[in-house]
């Protein structure tokens, strides 16, 4: 396996620089921390023993660990040993196309699309007229579903649409949005309208920080260090390595955060929203170690998807079978998925430009899909244009809405 050669330095060389200026970021980070934290505790008129009592507290705060809750009314519709299907219609049998969600999975819980009250993709949706939503919910993988493939999530997909009736509005997050993508070049018949935010298409366009590890540890033949992770995990990958992983990319950004913890231990609202981040930040997922090595070799590191080369279930995996309109947001300070990553599939689809939509956020990777910014300036337009696409059905697409078919799978979906 070996990544296309580049031009400039050697990824030794470009991740020495990086670490380089993290480095300094993180020296940064923490000269700002302190002196903000020691301006509080002037202010206070703090003493020895409440400096000790906020050295517990920050500890507490710290390392406080919750479990990740999901926040709209909902109700569980279909349940597989690999996924879940959310249902947040309730109850509504509006004429209206459905929307399908298929949140991040990078080794963290899929309620990140209904993260709290106040930050709910599920809810700009519903709201934006969107009534009939739906939200995939993928399950961390076990010893049993370690062997689980991209073949399973597509059949899983398939099924959920089967369920819900569609065609339908296909809303992919990140991961969820390749995976949107392969479905919707291999079913175009089910997809009416195409949405991808901070999904990579062409992994390799851009300037992801990623690409650095990637074609260091690409030096090693045969995927050995890959498959030596997932071998360490049992056959899964472990989400915590995924954490550990994210952290090392940026890792002045986790300092940050805990230095602005610091420096607001005494603020009730800025605790609430570091606990309800941390509670979904860090409770981790694994990833079937099968599906993983697949994403690594295929998406990663030969770019088969934009190359026309990606094969699943004996075809091809044509991006030109897409023509349906299409809607791609990209955050500018993503440094997971740069913009030109998402916005690459323009560039592969048989959609007229006209109905091509891109919209960049000012922000990072994950708010794009809990930010303010995001879900309250990006997302409402392109939804409302979305509703007005999907407001009225052709008699046989309410039908088939209505009746909500059985499910439809080729091949089985593993079964524990």
């Amino acid at each position: 396996m070996s990544c296309p050669p580049t031009i400039g330095p050697a990824p030794g060389q470009r991740l020495g620089t990086r670490l380089f200026e993290s480095s300094n970021e993180m020296l940064l980070e923490t000269t700002r921390g302190l002196a903000g934290y020691w301006a509080s505790a002037l202010r206070r008129g703090a003493t020895p023993w409440s400096l000790m009592e906020d050295a517990v507290a920050f500890w507490g705060h710290a390392t406080r660990r919750d479990t990740p809750q999901w926040h709209s009314p909902h109700e569980i519709v279909l349940d597989t040993p690999i996924a879940r299907l959310r249902d947040f219609s309730a109850g509504s049998t509006d004429p209206v196309v459905p929307t399908l969600v298929l949140p991040p999975q990078a080794g963290h819980d899929s309620c990140i699309v209904d993260y709290s009250p106040e930050q709910s993709q599920m809810k700009v949706i519903r709201a934006a007229g969107l009534t009939r939503a739906y939200s995939a919910d993928w399950k961390g993988a076990t010893r049993e579903t370690a062997g689980t493939t991209v073949d399973a999530y597509l059949d899983f997909i398939e099924a959920c649409i089967g369920r819900i009736g569609g065609p339908v509005n296909l809303i992919g997050d990140c991961q969820g949005g390749w995976l949107a993508t392969i479905y919707a070049a291999l079913h175009p018949e089910d997809v009416h309208t195409l949405t991808i935010a901070g999904a990579p298409i062409d992994f390799q366009a851009g300037d992801a920080v990623i690409h650095d590890y990637v074609r260091w540890f690409d030096q090693a033949p045969d995927m050995g260090f890959y498959r030596w992770v997932v071998q360490r995990g049992g056959g899964v990958l472990r989400g915590d390595h995924m954490l550990n992983g994210f952290i090392l990319i940026k890792p002045e950004n986790e300092l940050a955060k805990h230095m602005q913890l610091l420096s607001n231990l005494h603020d009730a609202r800025h605790l609430e929203r570091h606990r309800h981040f941390e509670t979904w930040f860090k409770h981790t997922q694994d990833i079937s170690g099968a599906f993983y090595l697949w994403i690594v070799e295929h998406l990663f590191a030969r770019n088969s998807l934009v190359r026309g080369e990606l094969e699943i279930g004996g075809r091809i995996v044509d991006l030109e079978q897409i023509a349906c309109p299409i809607n791609l947001l990209a955050g500018a300070g993503d440094h997971i998925t740069p913009p030109e990553q998402v916005f690459a599939l323009a560039n592969h689809v048989s959609t007229s430009p006209a109905d091509i939509t891109a919209r960049t956020t000012q922000g990072g990777h994950l708010g794009l899909f809990m930010g303010g910014e995001a879900l309250r300036g990006h997302w409402p337009p392109i939804l409302a244009a979305i509703a007005e696409r999907s407001s009225t059905l052709s008699p046989a697409r309410a039908e088939r809405c209505a009746r909500a078919e059985t499910p439809r799978v080729r091949r089985p979906i593993p079964a524990p």
